[in-house]
């Protein structure tokens, strides 16, 4: 009787066991881990702990870099202050052209230059890049050529520029032109051929094809290094600029900053000229934070690459 029992008894158990235990609840647990890992905790970062993080690094190196720098003048390491003038005298200078209402000229000169010239660098890179990526033909024929003209220093086509166009804005866009696409098109070149083959199936099976392929599937997937290729770009659009407005003067082109470094060594103003240097570098770095950063942590966040904080 009792063996009749714990056979019955065994066998109202054993399904129930199969089934809390068995390979449905495994597959139920790997299925949940699997969505706990794709989950991204987004957590808003402490005020305080941004600054820490983020601003005060960048900030505690300019301050070294002041302190030697003030440290040279100082303990009379360089004496000569034609040629390295104090912090002191390069802030009289900003000072100076604050007053003037020159500083602000300076700068968006260059920048409205800079910026006009990189858009159009871009209407054209782009269109170039993804031809030269799907059509083998063009490729073997002018990537080369691509790859060439960007390891050509900018300020080679300055003095071209200025025999073919005169000394004018269509001058200084054509040298920008010249050395922002190679960058913008081989940038796209790479990220197309670094896109998985199966990207491109998957999306002519689903009907993608012609301009729609290009734009909804190749072109999303190779947004990494097309964005690289756009940071290089600007980086050789404000190179070339600075390199024209340095060698080509002109009352008609009004001053930018490159013209601004080349007055101050026509005038022997070291101030000046570290000035100049100064605003160069800073637009350079606004530019990148303001613009080519933010972009870059979308792309990246996108993907499952960057936490959001």
């Amino acid at each position: 009787m009792a063996s009749t029992e714990t056979t019955t008894a065994s066998k109202a158990v054993g399904p129930a066991a199969v089934t809390d235990s068995g390979p449905g609840q495994d597959l139920a647990g790997l299925e949940a881990g699997l969505d706990a890992l794709e989950t991204v905790q987004t957590v808003r970062t402490p005020l305080r702990q941004t600054l820490v993080r983020k601003v005060l690094p960048p900030l505690t190196a300019v301050v070294l870099v002041l302190v030697a720098w003030q440290a040279l003048v100082s303990f009379k390491i360089v004496t000569d202050p034609s040629k390295l003038p104090s912090p002191s005298a390069v802030w009289d200078e900003v000072s100076n052209a604050w007053l003037q209402g020159t500083l602000l000229d300076y700068i968006w000169t260059s920048v409205s230059r800079g910026l006009l010239g990189f858009l159009l660098a871009l209407a054209i890179g782009t269109p170039l890049g993804l031809v030269v990526a799907r059509v083998r033909f063009i490729r073997s024929a002018i990537g080369p050529i691509l790859s060439g003209l960007q390891s050509l220093p900018s300020v080679a086509w300055v003095p071209p520029a200025v025999i073919w166009l005169g000394l004018d804005n269509k001058m200084m866009y054509a040298v920008i032109l010249l050395g922002a696409v190679p960058s913008i098109a081989n940038g796209l070149v790479s990220g197309v051929d670094q896109v998985p083959p199966l990207f491109l199936r998957a999306g002519r099976t689903l009907g993608a094809t012609g301009l729609r392929h290009t734009w909804h599937i190749v072109l999303p997937a190779a947004l990494p290094g097309y964005l690289a290729g756009l940071k290089q770009g600007w980086a050789f659009s404000w190179r070339s600029l600075m390199a024209a407005e340095i060698i080509a003067s002109s009352p008609d082109l009004g001053v930018g900053l490159g013209q601004l470094l080349e007055n101050g060594r026509n005038a022997s103003s070291m101030s000046m000229v570290f000035l100049a240097i100064f605003l160069i570098l800073i637009v350079g770095i606004a530019i990148d934070l303001l613009i080519f950063s933010p972009l870059e942590r979308r792309v990246l966040r996108g993907r499952g690459l960057l936490v959001r904080s």
